[in-house]
């Protein structure tokens, strides 16, 4: 039986051989989740869901719990009147759930709601769960020129490839990837003038990452949101936090079956590769690219502003377990953030109303 590392490996080692037999990692994050038809979000891969036995890899806040969709839902609300805005872009819809959650709880506010996805597959699963808004629901390929609404993203950034930096003996490296043996890949360090955003503070061996295209990413949005504000939700930290000195192994992680390794070279197209977010990157790109920060906190504070307990009162006890973990500081509540950002006048979102953190990031 054919697996999707059979296919995709041969592709990248085609990759290495091209460019010389070293690629950074960023480059080989690109092409085990991206490479069209193989890669893990190009492929037919089951990805999202609740379960190991429903043939999924992990799980994000809507397949959790549809409250999280309809509590999102009010600050969207907030958002589209107070930018005076009737439009939704989603960026990284995953199977459709966050987009079915909002377009049922907002109705006729949102005119239009647009959906950015580089999966072929994804898009294929958001269509058919959607079909019932009919043309209310688009998607596209590339940005227009201009945005106006409110953007969401969840669990977008952290699927952004990243560079691995090692520090050895005192010497900073960029780690990527050669080929191995037996068909395999392999780590190597290069020497580099690459350097985290701040001092790691030891002399310690150290590995970290450094997020050049979610950064671009930011400064994109920046160049295309002429109108409303974004609201970007993921697992990640400020800076301080994600350059801790006692953080020396990085975030890199791996998902299969519900399951979290941190080996990204074993299977590969089989399995989620993911970084933790550095939110202070996020918002300095953001802002230097002419945003506005308008707020940032943990999702359990944000979901909390925004109606989360009134949601829950009304579910049954079967259904108030999975959305307990939304908020709950060990499960998703504190390890996951939300950053606002938005153009033109900046204004106070009622899910930052309290325990803001913006003055730590």
């Amino acid at each position: 039986m054919t697996t999707p590392t059979d296919a995709l490996s041969p592709h990248i080692h085609a990759q290495i051989a091209a460019a010389g037999g070293w690629i950074g990692f960023d480059r080989f994050m690109q092409l085990a989740l991206y490479t069209p038809g193989l890669g893990y979000y190009a492929g037919g891969l089951r990805k999202l869901g609740s379960m190991p036995a429903d043939g999924s890899d992990f799980v994000t806040a809507p397949e959790l719990s549809p409250v999280f969709g309809q509590v999102l839902a009010a600050q969207v609300r907030e958002a589209l009147d107070a930018t005076d805005t009737d439009e939704v872009w989603e960026f990284g819809a995953g199977s459709g759930s966050l987009a079915e959650q909002l377009l049922g709880a907002l109705g006729e506010r949102v005119r239009r709601y647009t959906i950015v996805d580089l999966s072929g597959d994804l898009r294929a699963r958001q269509q058919q769960r959607l079909a019932a808004y009919g043309a209310r629901v688009a998607w596209v390929d590339s940005l227009p020129e201009s945005i106006e609404g409110v953007v969401v993203g969840n669990e977008l950034l952290d699927a952004m490839p990243v560079q691995l930096l090692h520090r050895v003996q005192g010497v900073w490296h960029e780690r990527g990837v050669t080929a191995g043996q037996d068909g395999a890949f392999a780590w190597s360090d290069r020497p580099t003038d690459l350097r985290p955003p701040v001092e790691i503070a030891g002399e310690h061996d150290y590995l970290t990452e450094i997020h050049a295209q979610g950064e671009a990413f930011m400064r994109t949005l920046a160049a295309h949101l002429r109108r409303g504000a974004a609201l970007l939700i993921d697992y990640g930290f400020g800076e301080d936090e994600y350059y801790h000195p006692q953080r020396h192994m990085g975030t890199v992680m791996c998902h299969r079956a519900h399951r979290a390794d941190d080996d990204p070279l074993a299977d590969v197209g089989a399995k989620d590769i993911t970084a933790h977010v550095n939110f202070t990157a996020m918002a300095l790109a953001a802002q230097d690219a002419g945003l506005n920060v308008l707020g940032y906190t943990s999702q359990a504070r944000f979901l909390l502003n925004c109606g989360l307990l009134q949601k829950v009162e009304l579910l049954t006890l079967t259904q108030r377990a999975p959305a307990a973990k939304l908020m709950l500081e060990h499960e998703m509540g504190e390890l996951f953030k939300v950053l606002a950002v938005g153009p033109g006048q900046p204004w106070m979102p009622m899910g930052f109303a309290q325990g803001d953190r913006t003055h730590r990031l």
